[in-house]
C-alpha cells in the first residue's frame, strides 16, 4: 500500500496515538510493527494493522526519533520577528495525509498577533478544513494552538475554525498544486 518512502518501525513503547481520519485516541503497545508514511512537522503518521495513525513529536522516542527542537526568538525580539515565526511554525502543521503544510493547502484564513500583558502577545488564527465531516479538525486545531503556544512570548494562541468561505483547491499555493498534480 505504501511506496519506498515508508519506514519499517517497531514501538519502544507503549504511546498514544490518534486514528486517521476518524481522530479517536487510542494507546499503541510497545512492540507493535507498522510504517512510517509521513515524517513531517514533529509528528508521524504511521501504518499499523491496516489503519493509520498520528503520533505526536512528544512521542518521537516510542518510534526511535528525536523530538523536534523549540523554537527561538533573539532577545528583544520585534513584533516582526514573533509574525515570522508565527508562520514558520505554522509551515510545520500538516494534514496526516497530505504531505503538505496547512499553510500551504490554504487552510489558514487570517493570522494575528495581539499585544498582551508585559511584552506578551496573543495569536488569533481563522482556519479552515479540506473537508467539513474530517475527524482530524479537533487534531489540527489543537497542534496548531500547541505549536504557537510554545514560541517565547505568546501567552495565548486562539484558533478558530471556520467552513465559510468553504475550501477549494484553489487557495492552495502554487507549490501545492504542482506537487499534488493539481493543475
Amino acid at each position: 500500500m505504501y511506496g519506498q518512502d515508508s519506514e519499517p518501525v517497531t514501538l519502544a513503547r507503549d504511546c498514544k496515538a490518534i486514528i486517521v481520519p476518524a481522530g479517536d485516541q487510542v494507546i499503541l503497545r510497545k512492540g507493535a510493527r507498522g510504517l512510517i508514511t509521513q515524517a513531517l512537522g514533529g509528528s508521524f503518521t504511521v501504518y499499523l494493522d491496516g489503519n493509520l495513525f498520528r503520533i505526536a513529536g512528544e512521542d518521537a522516542d516510542a518510534l526511535g526519533k528525536d523530538p523536534v527542537a523549540r523554537p527561538e526568538l533573539p532577545p528583544n525580539a520585534a513584533d516582526e520577528d514573533v509574525e515570522e515565526l508565527v508562520w514558520e511554525q505554522l509551515r510545520t502543521c500538516f494534514d496526516p495525509e497530505i504531505p503538505i503544510n496547512i499553510v500551504d493547502l490554504g487552510l489558514i484564513y487570517t493570522c494575528q498577533l495581539k499585544p498582551a500583558d508585559e511584552g506578551q502577545r496573543d495569536v488569533e488564527v481563522m482556519m479552515t478544513l479540506t473537508a467539513p465531516g474530517c475527524g482530524m479538525g479537533e487534531v489540527l486545531v489543537m497542534d496548531v494552538k500547541d505549536k504557537l503556544e510554545i514560541i517565547p512570548t505568546v501567552r495565548e494562541a486562539r484558533v478558530e475554525l471556520t467552513f465559510d468561505p468553504p475550501w477549494n483547491r484553489d487557495m492552495m499555493s502554487e507549490a501545492a498544486r504542482l506537487q499534488t498534480g493539481m493543475f
